[in-house]
């Protein structure tokens, strides 16, 4: 390519990055938050000290068990994409079809290589007293989730291959806005795949769920129930669904956990303000723009391999796609860790009981054993939510704003 023939496409990367800054800086903007003064209260106002130092060493292991899980996957997918290109010769699949098998091999070899670090992790849960789930039931469990990984592995290798063996070097320009549309449908469907589901049948509980709705002016939501204390201690909550399938699920734990009446309604109002500021719909657009750049470097990187179009490129492409997703992590947790901040505020706003806000975030703390106040790696690496003591900042700070 002559240096006149490559300014075309050096305008438009960098009208495409352009774009793509524009996008994030407005999605980022959506989310907005009150500028409140800094406070840096002592973790021992709120929690014991044997408590502070139990947590600080429960999260520890699992931040270094999941970091090295982490690190064992990628060296795994390396490995695999140095030499999984010979497995082509065995097949008799034809292009695509041998692509998906491919695909399918190496995330078998992924789970088999991440049971060690689950297993780990369940033995420390356990010994901890968070999890109650046995290890033959989990391991059935993270068998059988395999199967949907497969599922959803096939569709995408099919759809990015035919596009491939149609578009050649630019089939990630068409493959993004398929992914982005799948993406929608699954958000829109996600209540439907959360299993031990049911409605909650208090009427108390419905009806203050429909103030908050009024309060927070959002549409209405089911409210649903999520059976999960045979398996664990920890309480939780979450919103989901898009348009007339928008869900706020709440975890039996959280109901019959020992929390307070006016704490479960503090963590239904945080809920409720992820409906007010569509923040299912806002996750679709990070998604999206993670999508592009992501598909962009795999299309990059399977160049030498004949591109996406040759089921040889299939295992560089899911090194590249693992290893953006992990790079990306830090930088997904500061936007899900705004959004988080934002619902707690708005919670504040149509609860008005910082003492609900206190006592529900200390619970939350406790149950789960979670630190309070982890070391700074683990929270740009791990933390997806402020830590507890941000929050409790914040609802100190909410209370001076309000006396």
């Amino acid at each position: 390519m002559t240096t006149r023939s490559r300014w075309p496409a050096a305008l438009a990367l960098l009208a495409g990055a352009a774009l793509w800054l524009w996008a994030a800086q407005a999605l980022w903007a959506s989310t907005q938050l009150p500028s409140l003064p800094a406070a840096q209260l002592d973790p021992g106002r709120f929690f014991s000290d044997s408590f502070l130092e139990r947590s600080a060493s429960y999260e520890r292991f699992l931040a270094i068990d999941g970091l090295l899980a982490s690190l064992a996957l990628v060296l795994v997918l390396a490995l695999y994409a140095r030499s999984g290109q010979r497995l082509v010769r065995e097949s008799a699949a034809g292009r695509v079809g041998t692509g998906m098998l491919l695909a399918m091999l190496g995330f078998a070899l992924v789970w088999i290589v991440q049971l060690p670090f689950g297993i780990a992790t369940l033995w420390w849960e356990r010994g901890h007293d968070v999890s109650h789930q046995g290890y033959l039931e989990w391991l059935l469990e993270s068998f059988l989730s395999l199967g949907s990984v497969f599922v959803f592995v096939c569709i995408a290798i099919a759809i990015a291959m035919g596009l491939a063996g149609v578009m050649r070097r630019y089939w990630w320009l068409a493959a993004a806005p398929v992914f982005v549309a799948l993406t929608l449908l699954f958000a829109f469907l996600s209540p439907y795949l959360v299993l031990d589901t049911s409605t909650v049948r208090s009427a108390e509980l419905q009806a203050e769920a429909k103030a908050l709705e009024r309060i927070e002016k959002t549409p209405e939501a089911d409210l649903k129930v999520q059976e999960v204390g045979r398996s664990t201690t920890a309480p939780n909550a979450m919103t989901t669904g898009l348009g007339p399938t928008r869900t706020v699920i709440l975890w039996d734990t959280l109901l019959h956990g020992g929390f307070s009446r006016s704490e479960v309604r503090f963590v239904l109002a945080h809920e409720v303000g992820h409906l007010a500021h569509r923040d299912v719909l806002k996750a679709v657009g990070w998604t999206a723009l993670l999508l592009v750049p992501t598909l962009g470097l795999i299309a990059f990187f399977t160049r030498r391999r004949g591109g996406l179009a040759a089921p040889e490129a299939v295992p560089v492409a899911l090194l590249v796609l693992v290893t953006v997703q992990l790079l990306a992590m830090p930088l997904l947790n500061v936007v899900t860790r705004r959004q988080e901040a934002a619902a707690d505020w708005a919670a504040l706003q149509a609860t008005h009981d910082p003492s609900a806000a206190r006592g529900a975030f200390r619970q939350l703390a406790t149950k789960s054993l979670g630190d309070p106040d982890p070391p700074s790696w683990i929270y740009v690496l791990a933390e997806n939510h402020p830590t507890i003591m941000q929050r409790l900042e914040m609802v100190e700070a909410w209370a001076a704003q309000h006396p």
